[in-house]
């Protein structure tokens, strides 16, 4: 499994129902359970961006197309980002020449 984060930031429809928010996020983790991805984290912010979301999923493809599916909805735009942890951080420093 891989780590990704997703930082997202609400359209006009989006603010216009922001309202909806929580109820949204729930949707999102539960969109994720069901592609077999996991939301470990999501956290509304201050800044450039409206939520950041720390997701695990099986490989790019599937962070992809989970976010892909939160846009499609209309109510946020997203950008994610892949992420490595320790122990993938060990094992990149270890290929280094």
């Amino acid at each position: 499994m891989a780590y990704y984060v997703v930082l997202i930031n609400l359209t006009d429809q989006g603010v216009r129902t922001v309202r909806d928010t929580v109820k949204r996020a729930d949707a999102f983790k539960a969109m994720a359970a069901k592609s077999g991805a996991k939301v470990h984290t999501l956290l509304w912010t201050l800044g450039k961006y409206d939520v950041i979301s720390i997701v695990e999923a099986e490989d790019d493809l599937a962070a992809t197309a989970l976010s892909l599916s939160a846009a499609e909805l209309g109510n946020v735009k997203t950008q994610t980002q892949r992420a490595f942890d320790a122990d993938d951080m060990r094992k990149i420093l270890s290929k280094m020449a």
